[in-house]
């Protein structure tokens, strides 16, 4: 029954949360191995689809060069596209997240040490300071992920995309590797609690070089990741360029 899958997932997230935090900080703490740590990442995001009933369908796996650090870009239609990468992209890399995710007790603090990179979508300065250090990180060697919307779609259908993101892979010099993630919406739904048990289909798409890509060229690349990704979705996920626009157009809607 769902009520009975929906207990079972949240008391899992519970648990899998307190337990694998509190490893991943120790982990940290007494080897200074952050790669280690994230490994407790992927476990915790399996344990979740697990409990769940949730399978992930992954395609395009021969596209990853984990030798190569990247800025992945990923639609955004649930929690659950969190679980997937974490669980299925079988790569190291550290999310950029909004800072609210940071305040969690345990949780918060297991990915600061993990490396992870808060941004403050509500100061403007302090969102692009975390944008310079995500930057920063990828050139030194460490691929990021994105969600290039911003925050999880309320239907299901892929939004325009804010600047932001896009800005920190043009100034890492990096590969983008475009992410679509389709039926994750059907799962948990923006604003629901209720799970349903079902299947995500995750696509990693060719990277998309950003050499030769200047900030003025941002809007530019935005439509070549969004394409990229929206091909991989379903027609009613995937939305149009005159439903949604592919780019966030108000300043505020930048980051």
């Amino acid at each position: 029954m769902r009520w009975v899958r929906t207990a079972t997932f949240y008391v899992m997230l519970l648990v899998s949360t307190v337990l694998l935090g509190l490893t991943a900080i120790a982990i940290v703490l007494i080897t200074h191995r952050s790669d280690w740590a994230h490994l407790c990442g992927r476990l915790w995001g399996n344990l979740n689809l697990r409990a769940a009933g949730v399978s992930v369908d992954v395609h395009g796996l021969e596209r990853l060069n984990p030798q190569r650090p990247v800025v992945y870009a990923a639609n955004h239609q649930s929690w659950f596209d969190i679980f997937a990468i974490l669980g299925k992209l079988p790569v190291q890399f550290r999310w950029l997240a909004k800072e609210e995710l940071f305040r969690i007790p345990i949780l918060g603090h297991a990915m600061r040490l993990i490396g992870y990179v808060p941004i403050d979508r509500s100061d403007r300065k302090k969102a692009f300071q975390s944008l310079d250090e995500a930057s920063r990180r990828v050139r030194e060697g460490t691929s990021i992920v994105i969600f290039p919307e911003g925050t999880r779609s309320r239907d299901g259908v892929l939004q325009p995309f804010k600047k932001g993101g896009i800005i920190l892979a043009i100034q890492s010099g990096q590969p983008i590797v475009p992410i679509a993630l389709s039926g994750s919406h059907k799962i948990l739904s923006k604003g629901s609690r209720w799970v349903r048990p079902g299947r995500i289909r995750m696509t990693i798409g060719d990277p998309i070089d950003t050499a030769g890509f200047s900030l003025q060229d941002r809007d530019r690349l935005i439509e070549m990741v969004r394409e990229a990704i929206r091909r991989h979705l379903t027609e009613r996920e995937g939305g149009s360029l005159e439903e949604t626009g592919s780019v966030a157009q108000d300043r505020s809607a930048a980051l």
